[in-house]
């Protein structure tokens, strides 16, 4: 028996392949060790840990990084991307590592990318760093702020 072309049942099991393919890659692209934090001797996990939301002027971030220098953390902003990079210091260089019994405070580089929900004004970004926690403002640009439109009537 000769099986028809289903154009139904066929394009559901390309998009079934397509999505079940796209996940295999989000998987990879979030487990590889160059786009995340550090922790050694287990899976590489995002540092710093941050939370972002948003009103109508600004785009607020606060990253989650106790024990970092501040001198030590770079912020870069381009159209819609924030970038956090920096190293964090590892624990205390004057002891030596075979007396350690436990560490798990590791220390390294670090990058994060983040997608802002729009544009915003690079000149007017403000960061603060306080008891770990790093808090940046990211002014709107104009063109990304909503405006009102009003509706004449004839």
């Amino acid at each position: 028996m000769t099986r028809f072309f289903d154009p139904f049942r066929d394009f559901r099991e390309f998009d079934l392949f397509r999505r079940d393919f796209d996940r295999l890659f989000d998987t990879w692209r979030t487990a590889s060790p160059w786009r995340q934090g550090f922790l050694p001797g287990r899976e590489p996990r995002s540092y710093p840990l941050v939370n972002m939301w948003e009103d109508s002027d600004n785009v607020y971030v606060e990253a989650l990084a106790p024990g970092l220098d501040p001198d030590a953390v770079e912020l870069s902003v381009m159209r819609n991307q924030l970038t956090i990079s920096g190293e964090k210091k590892s624990t205390n260089g004057k002891i030596a590592p075979e007396h350690y019994h436990r560490t798990e405070r590791a220390g390294g580089k670090f990058i994060r990318t983040f997608t802002l929900p729009g544009e915003v004004d690079d000149k007017k970004v403000q960061a603060q760093y306080k008891s770990g926690l790093l808090r940046v403002i990211l002014p709107k640009a104009e063109v990304a702020k909503p405006r009102q439109i009003e509706v004449s009537v004839s």
